[in-house]
């Protein structure tokens, strides 16, 4: 059994708890990326975890 899918559609709700700012989507890295705040929030189980202590920083 597969892990579920994000709901591409939340991406219209969410937003980065850093800088306030639209999110989008990386399908391969299941990631939601904040350009600017340079975080990159974890795809867990068809959940983004929008936490800044478990994001990733972005190079």
């Amino acid at each position: 059994m597969s892990a579920p899918e994000f709901d591409r559609r939340m991406l219209e709700a969410l937003i980065c708890p850093q800088s306030h700012q639209t999110l989008s989507y990386d399908a391969e890295a299941q990631e939601l990326i904040s350009k600017r705040a340079g975080l990159a929030f974890p795809i867990r189980g068809g959940i983004p975890i929008l936490l800044v202590d478990e994001a990733r920083r972005l190079d």
